[in-house]
């Protein structure tokens, strides 16, 4: 895989997941992203693609952005994630705070960024 592709999901994963949320609340997914990369040894497209680990991959009929103006905003946060310190303390997972998933518990939470809870 490509330095660009592995920018490209982690763009979109970025986007689908976070796009409405703050810039702080952008990268924190995109960490979380790279942290499982990191920790599995596998590709961002993979991790991305892993199935139902990012509600988007299997509830969106295409991977395609709406919004230019918002994926490029996705892709600077994408890019700031590759580029700073990971202040989610290694967090790999996340959810909206609005929700209550069953794995939770099984996690140790970290913090809130945005409207996510993160999780390792």
């Amino acid at each position: 895989m490509t330095l660009l592709e592995g920018l490209l999901w982690l763009t979109l994963n970025v986007y689908h997941e976070a796009r409405s949320e703050p810039q702080v609340g952008q990268v924190a997914v995109a960490l979380v992203t790279l942290n499982r990369a990191n920790e599995q040894h596998l590709p961002i497209k993979t991790i991305v693609q892993e199935p139902h680990q990012f509600s988007w991959t299997f509830q969106k009929q295409s991977y395609l952005p709406d919004d230019p103006k918002a994926f490029l905003e996705c892709m600077k946060s994408a890019y700031i994630a590759l580029k700073t310190e990971d202040f989610t303390q290694g967090a790999t997972h996340y959810h909206l705070d609005s929700v209550d998933p069953y794995w939770s518990s099984e996690y140790t939470y970290l913090n809130q960024y945005g409207s996510h809870k993160f999780y390792k």
